[in-house]
């Protein structure tokens, strides 16, 4: 099996990788989005805002706007 990253042959102990470093850099890719499942669903922007109206709320249940 080859390494999805660089294409070399991967290694047992970072399967399917073939190093550390190609698995950080899956990792990375996952986390900034650059990977995406893609969805059919359309989103309403109505219920997009609710969403992050009830979110925010919910982080700050007092109504102040403190920064993190």
């Amino acid at each position: 099996m080859s390494c999805p990253v660089c294409k070399q042959e991967s290694v047992a102990a970072y399967r399917p990788f073939c190093s550390k470093r190609c698995a950080d850099i899956d990792l990375g890719r996952w986390m900034n989005g650059s990977y995406a499942i893609p969805s059919e669903r359309e989103f309403d922007p109505e219920e997009v805002a609710k969403a992050l109206q009830e979110a925010e709320e919910d982080e700050n249940p007092d109504g102040t706007n403190k920064p993190h």
